[in-house]
């Protein structure tokens, strides 16, 4: 018989019925208790000398809970030696560590080549120790009290699926809820995701619900809140840029859970329990905007004005007298929906945000880099400095800073021929008439690269100077590339042309001569 299995009233009770001259058959009847039990502890108590004696004088429970827990000791000292016992030292020794029974087990298996035990063997040692051990100073549970408008704690919960109108489809879907640590007072909505986006707006209309914000908030270590979870008391989580914005623009603190201890924000899990239990369970719809209107009207008709199982007041009392004028008052302005993203510059110098296109300096190419995104600009900082912000566009389409692209590449990504011609005009008629000249060459092949190649080269001489090539190259008939360079690389272009008279252009003629003609060796 066991001491945690016995109830003393009972033993008290066989006792009594003993002495009344009950036999062990009507005493088992009686206490609706096996007659092999009631003989066993019939011969206990009899050696011990408890059996006899008057009826008013019954032993008292201490006593009798010492003899049960002497004789489940030594019942156990005569059972058969554990497996595993041989291994005490050492699995006392990795329990110490932390390691639980499969992971012991694991290790003896791998590394013990004579050990022969099995898991249940190890789990049953271990579950001994544990009760040797008794309760530790960390497994007493200590309430913490909390000032009115100083604590929240957020948390998503499943909520089954529902049915997404703009989709189409039945979704999975979360309820949202936040509570604050003093009044019990929640605030808590249906979405069908956990995005930084969706947790960031749902902080907005909780403290536009609750008039105000609390002084700290206790989240959950989601990514939308938390990227990395501090698994030491030295070590720091890393914040979402997102959340520490809101954070700044509310003016409230962030203090996350510890991983694996939902114990730590025991309110916000009621609370989730709380609506799946008794909203989520009575209520039958399954389209989102009307699960959405009736959540409200439940929110402040019922868990609003319950009496709370630990307050005993309704939480809506709580809050009205004594939280909402702890709360921080919220700012006069909105916040803007700011989300950071991390991106990586493609090899066209862009990053893509939202099926969109923005440049960054080609530097930076196949970098990491942070994009701050609102809802009229999209900015990228790389190593915590700004490099530039642009205004948004659609999906689809490219916001592009020239000064982003290399020098002598960045006009290439022009392929309009009105683009190419018009630079040529800007520099002289001659320039223009020879760009023209060119892209009528071929009414097949395109001409751009080679128009791109010759206009960027005469962007970098004075105008007279491009002027001047350009004349030369029409009155020769020059239209490659390499024939202009060379001229500008010889200074063929300061020497005067021959006689012009009969080789009058105009905009629109042919070429009087082939680039072939030996008339151009010397040009090239």
């Amino acid at each position: 018989m066991g001491a945690r299995r016995t109830d003393m009233h009972r033993l008290q009770e066989v006792i009594r019925l003993h002495r009344l001259g009950k036999s062990s058959r009507r005493i088992a009847r009686h206490l609706s208790m096996g007659r092999d039990t009631i003989r066993e502890y019939l011969a206990v108590l009899s050696d011990a000398g408890l059996l006899e004696g008057p009826i008013d004088a019954l032993p008292e429970l201490d006593v009798l809970s010492g003899l049960v827990r002497e004789h489940a000791a030594s019942a156990a000292a005569e059972t058969v030696t554990s497996t595993v016992d041989r291994w005490r030292e050492e699995i006392v020794r990795m329990r110490a560590k932390g390691a639980g029974p499969t992971a012991i087990h694991d290790h003896l298996r791998v590394n013990q080549p004579e050990y022969a035990g099995s898991l249940s063997a190890i789990k049953r040692l271990c579950l001994r120790l544990e009760r040797a051990e008794g309760p530790k100073a960390v497994d007493v549970a200590i309430p913490v009290e909390t000032k009115p408008g100083q604590i929240a704690q957020v948390d998503f919960g499943y909520a089954g699926k529902r049915y997404d109108p703009e989709r189409g489809i039945l979704r999975k879907s979360w309820v949202f809820v936040m509570t604050l640590g003093f009044s019990r007072r929640f605030f808590c909505a249906l979405v069908f995701d956990q995005r930084i986006e969706t947790w960031i707006r749902l902080h907005v209309e909780a403290f536009e619900y609750f008039g105000g914000v609390p002084h700290v908030v206790v989240p959950d270590n989601l990514k939308a809140a938390v990227i990395r979870a501090a698994f030491t008391v030295d070590d720091d989580p890393v914040i979402q840029r997102s959340y520490r914005e809101l954070a700044r623009h509310y003016g409230f603190q962030i203090d996350p859970a510890p991983p694996r201890s939902p114990e730590k924000k025991g309110k916000v899990e009621a609370g989730v329990r709380y609506v799946k239990g008794n909203f989520l369970r009575t209520w039958e719809s399954i389209d989102i905007h009307e699960d959405q209107k009736a959540l409200r009207r439940w929110m402040g008709e019922i868990a609003d004005r319950r009496s709370h199982g630990t307050t005993s007041r309704a939480p809506i009392e709580l809050f009205e007298e004594h939280e909402r004028g702890a709360l921080i008052a919220l700012p006069r302005a909105r916040f803007e929906l700011v989300v950071w993203k991390q991106a990586r510059v493609h090899t066209d110098a862009h990053v893509q945000v939202d099926g969109a296109f923005y440049s960054a300096p080609w530097p930076l190419l196949h970098q990491e880099v942070w994009v701050r995104c609102s809802r009229h600009s999209i900015a990228i900082y790389h190593q915590d400095v700004h490099q530039v912000t642009h205004a948004r566009v659609k999906r689809g389409q490219r916001s592009t800073v020239e000064e982003h692209l290399p020098e002598h590449r960045r006009d290439l990504r022009e392929r309009s021929r009105e683009h190419w011609i018009d630079r040529a005009r800007s520099m002289a008629t001659e320039v223009e008439h020879l760009v023209e000249l060119i892209f009528a060459e071929d009414d097949v092949l395109t001409q751009l690269r080679r128009v791109q190649a010759i206009v960027t080269h005469l962007e970098g001489f004075p105008p007279e100077r491009a002027r001047a090539a350009a004349r030369r190259a029409l009155h020769f008939g020059c239209s490659d590339y390499r024939g202009i360079k060379n001229i500008l690389k010889q200074g063929l272009d300061l020497e005067p042309l021959p006689d012009e008279r009969k080789r009058a252009w105009s905009k629109g003629a042919r070429f009087a001569r082939k680039p072939t003609d030996p008339l151009f060796a010397h040009v090239e």
